[in-house]
């Protein structure tokens, strides 16, 4: 498909040329962010030797983890270079989709340890200080993944002029998705569960605790799953719905649907940083009041920016409205996962109270929230669906997704901040700062905590939309209309789909088990065998806690990774396209639903716990206490690793599916 054959090769060039100075510009930021953050000086030495620990921690683990993607990489590059109706130009895209999203994580998650102890510095001078560190950090993340992900797209369409093949860098950032979101979740999982089992359950001891020889695990898993991972799991959706959104419309309004899609792009990168801009006039001890301006403000002026740019390219608003619809639904979702992950609210405070009698009653409670959370969600995402299709067809579905998306670099830096403020506290904790800054660096932490369930509610409906967008393409791709339900090769497409995520979540949190097991055995261990250790006269062995996480991440996600690439390949050489067709449905169907139940089941265990650790219920070391750490501790894989992973499963199949399509044709 070449696009320069529509409305003239200079004004294109002109557009593509606009997104890729202000992708630099958004660049440009996180860097002067990042340099901002370094100049803080630490004075603290215990506060500067913790960190340390969690960034050598940190980068070994991405090394590791990096030595295994360059393997992937290597050899995916030379399948797609060797398959004729593929060839190198979609290698190279694959292949700058992959790094482009390994460097945005890699940077972003270098940004985030640094970050980490300057947050618990400058929780001294208050909570607008500390405030201001951590988002900053968090803001460098979500401006690299905008700004990496839109600048590659543009340069690889303005280089090959080919829209087409862009679908292999779509590829490439899910390929580092998978390996980010499944491995940091394993990680951060495994070293969480053992640091809790054993130093709450059974020692009695704070949560953050120096004492405790799974805790610096436990502080890098927040940097390699919920920083990393979440960047590149969003990093993925992104270039999904951009490059959905170029075909669809090349397909529905030629080189008009491009050019809504570059200016809808740039929109959206210019509105969140005017969002990040407005935070700062905001003074306050609420660390969530300047969050929520900066998060509506940044969705406010993308509204406006898509409607004034659907009346500028096409005198209608059709296109605006299925934008409207992702928008408003991605707003929505983010305030019902509110509402059934915070403390603030019903849904926890019952689970916090069914607590009293024993973790049975607090697991079931903590089931129920989660399933009944799953309706209003799915219900605003078909709404959104049909209205989008209505108004603007299949192009509109796409529209949808990239609206919601639109503002990404706000909601990443949102997320990307709650892992920073968790690390921040539990840097001020165990380095035993002043009664002040821990109250500063737990405000912060609980008001990252709801942004996290939020971030995690958003990660899973763009992560929805995305991969309807991507099917969509699909079924545009391979020429198919309908799906007929009654084809006995569909029907085996659905099961299997279906069946899917199901497989998936199950691997997931069986490698969480099993690392989590060797991770209890060994910090038993070390508080039997070296002494001094309780006593605080001795320091834990942290590093053997990390190398445990660090194997285990690496090597349990490799069965699930060639699960979920291999699945629609063989589907769809064995059974056809239609079959393959009905594979992405069933996944995609159960797959939302199951992860939508599983991460905030997971948010709303954990605030029950918090909950009660701030006096509800007889507070710390109650008898509720005891059984809500058994229910957070049953849903932290949950929501930290299988719930997110499933983003992967559903997009990266759909991606899979749309880059071998010429395969399934015959």
């Amino acid at each position: 498909m070449y696009i320069y054959n529509f409305e003239g090769r200079g004004r294109n060039e002109f557009m593509v040329m606009i997104v890729i100075l202000v992708s630099i510009s958004a660049i440009a930021v996180a860097f002067i962010k990042n340099r901002n953050i370094n100049k803080i000086a630490v004075s603290d030495d215990r506060m500067n030797s913790i960190a340390e620990y969690i960034e050598q921690g940190a980068m070994t683990y991405m090394k590791r983890q990096y030595t295994f993607i360059f393997i992937f990489v290597a050899t995916m590059s030379v399948i797609l270079a060797i398959i004729p109706s593929l060839g190198w130009r979609v290698m190279i895209c694959f292949i700058a989709g992959a790094f482009l999203s390994a460097f945005a994580g890699y940077l972003g998650m270098r940004v985030a340890v640094v970050a980490n102890v300057r947050t618990a510095q400058a929780a001294k001078k208050g909570v607008s200080a500390a405030l201001n560190v951590a988002f900053s950090g968090g803001s460098v993340t979500g401006l690299l993944v905008v700004g990496f992900a839109s600048l590659g797209i543009s340069i690889l369409y303005f280089v090959f002029k080919d829209i087409a093949i862009l679908t292999g860098f779509s590829l490439g950032a899910s390929s580092i998705a998978l390996f980010c979101r499944v491995g940091g979740g394993i990680f951060t999982k495994a070293a969480d569960v053992g640091a809790d089992l054993v130093g709450k359950v059974e020692k009695g001891i704070p949560e953050d605790d120096p004492r405790n020889p799974a805790v610096i695990a436990d502080n890098v898993g927040d940097n390699v799953g919920d920083v990393a991972g979440m960047g590149s799991d969003i990093f993925e959706s992104y270039a999904g719905a951009i490059i959905s959104s170029f075909l669809l419309g090349f397909a529905a309004y030629g080189s008009k649907g491009i050019k809504f899609t570059l200016l809808l792009t740039v929109g959206g990168i210019v509105a969140s940083l005017l969002g990040m801009f407005l935070m700062r006039f905001v003074k306050t001890q609420n660390a969530h009041k300047p969050i929520r301006i900066g998060t509506f403000a940044s969705a406010g002026m993308i509204i406006i920016i898509s409607a004034m740019l659907n009346w500028w390219i096409f005198n209608s608003l059709n296109l605006f409205y299925a934008v409207l619809m992702g928008i408003v639904t991605g707003v929505i979702i983010g305030q019902i996962t509110e509402y059934y992950t915070s403390s603030e609210y019903g849904p926890v405070k019952n689970i916090a109270h069914q607590s009293t009698t024993g973790a049975a009653t607090n697991i079931l409670s903590g089931l129920a929230v989660g399933m009944r959370s799953t309706a209003a969600p799915m219900i605003l995402i078909a709404i959104a669906v049909l209205v989008s299709f209505v108004t603007a067809d299949l192009f509109g579905v796409a529209l949808a997704a990239l609206g919601m998306l639109s503002t990404v670099a706000m909601i990443v830096s949102v997320d990307a901040y709650g892992p920073i403020a968790d690390n921040a506290g539990g840097i001020a904790q165990m380095s035993g700062q002043s009664e002040d800054v821990r109250k500063v660096t737990d405000h912060l932490d609980s008001v990252g905590n709801t942004t996290a369930a939020i971030g995690k509610g958003f990660s899973i409906a763009s992560a929805a939309l995305t991969a309807l967008a991507l099917f969509t393409t699909y079924a545009n791709a391979v020429n198919l209309e309908t799906i007929n339900v009654l084809e006995p090769k569909v029907i085996v497409g659905l099961l299997i789909g279906a069946m899917l995520p199901y497989l998936f979540s199950a691997l997931t949190i069986e490698a969480v088990s099993k690392a989590a097991k060797s991770m209890i055995a060994e910090v038993r261990r070390q508080f039997a065998e070296i002494s001094g250790i309780m006593e605080g006269t001795a320091t834990p062995e942290y590093s053997k806690c990390i190398d445990i996480s660090t194997t285990a991440a690496l090597t349990q996600m490799i069965l699930p990774g060639i699960i979920v690439i291999a699945a629609p390949i063989v589907i769809g050489l064995i059974f056809g396209k239609e079959a393959l067709a009905g594979l992405l449905v069933g996944a995609t169907m159960t797959g939302v639903v199951l992860a939508i139940k599983m991460a905030n089941s997971g948010g709303a265990w954990d605030n029950a716990k918090k909950h009660i650790e701030e006096g509800a219920h007889n507070g710390k070391n109650s008898n509720a206490h005891k059984a809500s750490v058994i229910g957070d501790t049953v849903g932290d894989p949950l929501k930290d690793t299988a719930g997110p992973s499933i983003n992967i499963l559903i997009k990266i199949m759909s991606i899979v599916a749309l880059v071998f399509a010429p395969l399934f044709m015959g």
